[in-house]
């Protein structure tokens, strides 16, 4: 399994409950912080829920 790097490049202000949900599932509180995590389906199910939001580097 690789790694990726997750990043929140936009407010979760205005979002659904959900979204919110996940991005804090993920580990991102704020804008500009990152997170590294395994590429796992899991991981990745989150990522694409909120891709709108974050942007995604592999490391």
């Amino acid at each position: 399994m690789g790694k990726i790097k997750v990043t929140q490049v936009r407010s979760q202000i205005k979002r659904p409950e959900s979204q919110k949900r996940t991005l804090e599932a993920l580990g991102l509180k704020g804008i500009g912080q990152v997170v590294e995590h395994d590429a796992t389906p899991n991981i990745l199910g989150m990522v694409k829920k909120v891709e709108h939001l974050v942007s995604v580097v592999e490391a």
